[in-house]
């Protein structure tokens, strides 16, 4: 088999305002695998580690990769205890190896991938300031998005409880679900008088309140929030199977977020599910600003799942120059279609390689 590295830059439609900045642009790397025997057989996998936050985004990152994509050829097989501190890397290779031996980007056999059924999802609001995301809110409710997650922590928390409570007002939570995400905004200090105001707006969960590394704050946090807390940045960097056995054990977070790019590809994502399910601990999964390469897979993966929680697989439309896959979404609800149009092998042998 061969390997090649295809680098992408997308560009945003919109500056994506996160924790870490602002987002304008997105460099990511496309593994492409190929047949030496058979031309008409290929896959293809995205490397998308995200700056100041994935495990294995160094300056060395593009050398590195390739090393690894010069053994797994030579071995013709994926590494996955050594790729455990790459999970980008990791992933890309579990794609483009899924869709080579299944010669179809419908990575698993589901209702979802044959375009029978779709996998409900949350509306996502940006962060900005109040107008912005109150016009944000209202599209998606006009959208008909009956789980809205809010970034805040980079806001007046006063505005932002308003931005709740104006939702609440108009919708109650049989209605509307509400998350909110505070990428660690909030200090230990204030946390748990933060979360109780939260509660008393009838919220689903909060995703990280404070910062990663502080164990012993999120443990007293999880065992009285008045609020269920999501791990999301705290599994990062977390690859063996001892470490998640730990943490899970340690914390008991009420859910985990899994993100195949940052949390150990897809073998490493059902790793954590196990071990979750064994301590009776919820998890969603969602995307981490790929494009539709690695949506489609992680979308694909998620529907082998029965999960009724809507998952947080929307940023497919995030990018003016995305790759074209048959991916849309109606109402609140992410659909494949496996008739449509799906990208080509030339169109990555036409891009310019590392």
């Amino acid at each position: 088999m061969n390997l090649k590295i295809v680098p992408h830059l997308l560009r945003f439609r919109q500056p994506a305002g996160t924790s870490r900045g602002v987002y304008t642009t997105r460099k990511v790397w496309y593994i492409l695998l190929t047949s030496r025997e058979d031309p008409d057989r290929w896959g293809v996998g995205e490397c998308a580690p995200l700056p100041d936050l994935s495990c294995d985004l160094t300056e060395n990152y593009e050398s590195v990769l390739t090393e690894i994509c010069r053994n797994t050829a030579e071995s013709g097989q994926i590494d996955r205890e050594a790729l455990r501190p790459y999970p980008s890397i990791l992933f890309a290779l579990e794609t483009a190896f899924r869709q080579y031996e299944r010669n179809s980007f419908a990575l698993w056999e589901t209702p979802f991938s044959q375009g029978k059924a779709g996998i409900p999802i949350n509306g996502l609001i940006w962060m900005g300031e109040y107008r912005e995301m109150l016009k944000q809110i209202e599209k998606k409710m006009e959208q008909g998005f009956r789980c809205i997650k809010l970034k805040i922590g980079a806001i007046d928390f006063e505005k932002e409880l308003a931005l709740l409570r104006y939702i609440r007002s108009h919708f109650s939570s049989k209605d509307i679900e509400l998350r909110v995400d505070a990428n660690g905004a909030f200090s230990p200090a204030d946390a748990l008088q933060k979360l109780e105001q939260l509660a008393n707006l009838d919220l689903h969960s909060i995703e990280q309140p404070i910062r990663a590394g502080q164990w012993e704050e999120m443990v007293q946090l999880t065992a009285c929030t008045p609020l269920p807390i999501a791990l999301d940045e705290e599994l990062i960097g977390c690859n063996q199977l001892p470490e998640k056995e730990k943490l899970l054990s340690w914390i008991r977070p009420q859910y985990i977020i899994l993100k195949p790019s940052l949390h150990g590809g897809i073998s490493g994502g059902e790793e954590w599910i196990r071990e979750a399910e064994k301590r009776q601990i919820g998890w969603w999964i969602t995307s981490a600003l790929e494009s539709n390469i690695g949506l489609n897979a992680i979308a694909q993966w998620c529907a082998t799942f029965s999960n009724p929680l809507p998952q947080g697989l929307g940023t497919g439309g995030l990018f003016t120059n995305n790759i074209e896959m048959p991916l849309s979404i109606q109402k609140d609800c992410l659909w494949y279609d496996p008739q449509g149009t799906s990208p080509s092998h030339s169109l990555f042998t036409s891009m310019n390689r590392i």
